[in-house]
């Protein structure tokens, strides 16, 4: 599971990040609203732990963003104030969860497994980005009239893509999520996987393609 903290009492964003790499997650931690903001653009997270009081960007005001871009992340708010006009508020601009500092470190990571479950019980039987539709079931990509089956890990790749359409993704992120902490895939695995995709893309005569951004990573794009 990987996650983002977004908190700029610098003391705690470390504590937490130590006590969530005990748990075997992968962490990101940053200080400023606007750089949380931009790490939601470029990376994929599973849950973010987001302040309120931030410089820059409140954590209202990226939750809010982070809806209006689609982006589902699950959200737990953290915050000195324990108002109910402000647990509606956080609640009602898009987060998933709330908690009044100080607060148990176990009580978090509780939390945070409780969103994980939640989830997994969502069940959706297909993705679509633009002319694509990704059955879940049956592992098929379809564009209009035309379909094509993907093997295991391409459909892991585009599903991937698909929920993060607006992220660029890394090798070594999309190495992590499809293949594993401890596996020993090499770059150029995954882009043959990428090189399978748009084949298969191009095949059903879609509009999108995985559009490489050099040196940094890809993400879907519509010619």
């Amino acid at each position: 599971m990987r996650i983002l903290i977004v908190e700029d009492e610098i003391r705690l964003a470390e504590a937490l990040g130590q006590i969530m790499k005990e748990e075997k997650y992968v962490v990101d931690i940053v200080n400023d609203g606007s750089e949380g903001y931009y790490y939601l653009t470029e990376n994929h997270y599973d849950v973010v732990v987001l302040d309120v009081m931030l410089p820059h960007m409140n954590g209202y005001e990226i939750v809010r963003q982070m809806r209006k871009d689609k982006n589902a992340t699950p959200v737990i708010l953290l915050t000195a104030r324990d108002d109910t006009k402000d647990k509606i508020e956080g609640l009602d601009a898009g987060a998933d969860d709330y908690m009044t500092k100080p607060f148990e470190p176990e009580e978090l990571l509780a939390r945070i497994r409780a969103l994980s479950r939640r989830q997994g019980e969502v069940i959706i039987e297909a993705l679509t980005y633009e002319d694509l539709t990704l059955s879940l079931n049956s592992c098929t990509l379809t564009c209009g009239r035309k379909s094509v089956h993907l093997g295991f890990k391409e459909f892991e790749m585009l599903k991937l893509f698909m929920t993060s359409p607006n992220i660029l993704l890394s090798k070594e992120q999309m190495i992590l999520k499809i293949w594993g902490y401890e596996s020993e895939v090499e770059d150029n695995n995954v882009e043959a996987y990428i090189s399978f995709l748009r084949k298969k893309i191009s095949f059903i005569g879609s509009r999108v393609t995985i559009m490489t951004v050099r040196k940094v990573g890809y993400r879907l794009e519509v010619l």
